[in-house]
């Protein structure tokens, strides 16, 4: 295997109540944390292939939230074009370039909530390894029943397409320099 396909590999477990994914960047840590911490960078990889995120609200700093929209404007994924997707994050723990905690949820447009949807907290451990990040995401479910209808929804797949879009950002960040 080549390193640029082994730097592309996204790999996942379950420990219990807990997803844990995965990949590796051929970018330094501080870009990479960059890359979730400001806004503009954040709506531009946030989100599968063919989906577009809208910030609505992005307080950076413990208790803040951010508010966001996934719209996809992909004609060829189906049913899927045209929908919209919200969510909600509320920061715990910032540790820059190394930790990120948070809340997600599902949520509707006013930051609401969604009923019935799973939220998950969530740790990113931004590991460097050799001029390379390790992002480890830990997203931790209240049940095992909630942790498997988020995989059932998906999660792993939308998650691998969502890092490829931050591969090909921090490429284009690096080469800009």
């Amino acid at each position: 295997m080549s390193e640029n396909t082994e730097l592309k590999q996204v790999t996942t477990h379950v420990e219990g109540k807990v997803l844990v994914i995965e990949r590796v960047f051929n970018a330094p840590r501080d870009l990479v944390f960059k890359a979730y911490s400001e806004s503009d960078l954040l709506a531009k990889w946030w989100g599968p292939q063919g989906w577009q995120t809208e910030n609505r609200r992005f307080e950076f700093q413990p208790n803040g939230v951010w508010h966001y929209v996934m719209r996809c404007n992909d004609k060829n994924q189906g049913d899927f074009y045209g929908q919209e997707s919200w969510g909600k994050g509320v920061y715990h723990e910032i540790i820059a370039p190394e930790k990120i905690v948070y809340t997600d949820s599902f949520s509707d447009t006013e930051g609401n909530d969604a009923e019935g949807m799973p939220a998950m907290e969530i740790t990113l451990n931004f590991v460097e390894q050799d001029g390379k990040t390790n992002v480890v995401t830990r997203s931790q479910f209240a049940s095992a029943e909630s942790l498997q209808q988020v995989m059932e929804m998906g999660v792993v797949q939308g998650f691998s397409s969502q890092m490829d879009r931050l591969d090909d950002l921090l490429d284009e960040m690096q080469s800009e320099k």
